[in-house]
């Protein structure tokens, strides 16, 4: 059995980084609520999209336990060549989702948006999107309630 090696990795990573690459919420599941579901590596959707968000940030990055970028996997250092270890950050706006619940997020590629949106709209309801494209990373989260009074932030290290 062949490995993945590491210029191998990086070069997976460099693809990705040169994607669209956006984060999708759902509220998923009530049920959720009382009984978690875990994840499945074979799902390739949420369970029940509210809308997605372009990356904001995406950098590469590297394992340091001084690092400035600090996610639940560890603490990371932004690398100015590239790395298996791609740094994402997403800024929802106030107005995005007001008052939906959230229960699950994850992170595509390849997404296609109608072309008839405005340039420069960064935020985008299921209704937009041509296709969602693939699926990388998915994560279910304890309920949020939406505020327009709140701008939500989300990072995320993908180690390829």
């Amino acid at each position: 059995m062949a490995i993945l090696t590491t210029s191998g990795r990086i070069a997976l990573t460099m693809a990705v980084a040169n994607e669209t690459i956006h984060m999708a919420w759902g509220s998923g599941d009530a049920a959720w609520d009382s009984e978690p579901v875990a994840e499945s590596i074979t799902e390739t959707a949420l369970v029940t999209e509210v809308g997605r968000r372009s990356a904001t940030s995406i950098r590469y990055c590297t394992p340091d336990t001084e690092g400035e970028i600090i996610v639940p996997n560890g603490r990371f250092a932004e690398s100015a060549t590239p790395t298996h270890h791609l740094f994402l950050r997403f800024n929802f706006d106030f107005a995005d989702a007001q008052s939906a619940i959230i229960r699950e997020i994850g992170i595509f590629i390849g997404t296609v948006v109608n072309s008839d949106l405005p340039a420069g709209q960064l935020y985008f309801l299921p209704t937009q999107l041509q296709s969602t494209g693939t699926l990388l990373a998915l994560e279910r989260i304890p309920k949020i309630i939406r505020s327009a009074a709140v701008r939500q932030s989300f990072e995320f290290v993908l180690t390829i």
